[in-house]
């Protein structure tokens, strides 16, 4: 009976001590308005309704329309290294038939779903598809270099089946991923670049290597690149940008 008692009453030390925490926890933290409440709840409305987030483009494809004749046209479908392409260096992409259609922290199967209003519709000659990273890194669950290689064909074989040239780009090296660390994601990325460069050669595919020419000796991409060790800076888009330009004129000249 005693034994009881003295059970009963930790128990109830320990409800008391946890609400007692709750109660600090909520005082030292300011209420949400409403208007907060509500635009949290359309946020994760919206990326629940549009997982692969075709708003992010659907007005810019509008706009865009059909190429002119004699346009070549080319995409770049991606994921934060595309978007982000643009606005750090946005002179390469000036005067040119290119458009970037990257969206941050997708992966292959987010780039997948979108891949015809994104890509195919816009009736390009050439598309450029980088992709990859944040299926390793786990972005949207747990992923196989299996299944990215999965969605990266795919991608190839839808555009191919509508007449446009593919050039596969290697994914850049990445020692550890700041948002995930431990991923441990170096040796992966080579495994993938590797199936991609035979599968290019079997597919009548370009492979695109920006790994080679940016990797380091951790295989990671080095801080000239590069602040985060994923994303590229100004020079490291200056190496892609040699790199795309020779791909895309290859592609274009169907050699």
């Amino acid at each position: 009976m005693k034994k009881m008692k003295w059970t009963m009453l930790i128990l109830a030390g320990i409800l008391w001590s946890g609400l007692t925490h709750a109660q600090n926890s909520s005082d030292a933290q300011p209420q949400k308005t409403m208007e907060q409440l509500q635009k949290e709840n359309e946020q994760m409305l919206k990326q629940k309704n549009d997982w692969a987030n075709f708003q992010r483009y659907r007005e810019d494809n509008a706009k865009l329309g059909d190429p002119k004749a004699k346009e070549s046209r080319v995409v770049f479908m991606g994921n934060s290294i595309t978007d982000g392409w643009i606005r750090i260096s946005p002179e390469f992409f000036e005067g040119k038939s290119y458009v970037d259609r990257g969206i941050s922290g997708q992966t292959t199967p987010q780039m997948l779903v979108r891949f015809r209003a994104d890509v195919v519709q816009l009736k390009p000659k050439v598309v450029l598809i980088l992709g990859g990273t944040n299926d390793i890194a786990g972005n949207t669950g747990p992923s196989t270099l299996e299944m990215i290689e999965d969605n990266l064909a795919s991608m190839t074989e839808i555009a191919q089946a509508n007449g446009i040239k593919v050039i596969l780009c290697s994914v850049l090296p990445v020692y550890d991923y700041p948002w995930r660390p431990g991923k441990q994601p170096a040796d992966k990325i080579v495994a993938l670049n590797q199936w991609m460069k035979e599968y290019a050669g079997k597919h009548k595919c370009i492979y695109l290597d920006y790994w080679t020419a940016m990797a380091d000796e951790r295989k990671g991409l080095p801080a000239n690149y590069s602040k985060d060790g994923v994303h590229p800076n100004k020079e490291g888009y200056k190496v892609m940008e040699a790199l795309a330009e020779k791909a895309i004129h290859q592609a274009l000249k169907g050699k």
